[in-house]
């Protein structure tokens, strides 16, 4: 299965609690860190609600 790297580009200060635990549960809890993830429906679902504040591309 594909794989996707995740990066956060800003910081989840004034945001929503939900957004604020969708940023956990992709494992980000800093700007400038990078996880990866498998691309699933449910993982690009989780981006989708915070795309505003993460960057994605390919690994």
């Amino acid at each position: 299965m594909a794989k996707i790297k995740v990066t956060q580009v800003k910081s989840a200060i004034k945001r929503t609690e939900r957004q604020k635990r969708t940023l956990e549960a992709l494992g980000l809890k800093r700007i400038g860190q990078v996880v990866e993830h498998e691309d699933t429906a449910n993982i690009l679902g989780m981006i989708d609600k915070v795309k505003h504040l993460v960057s994605t591309e390919e690994a």
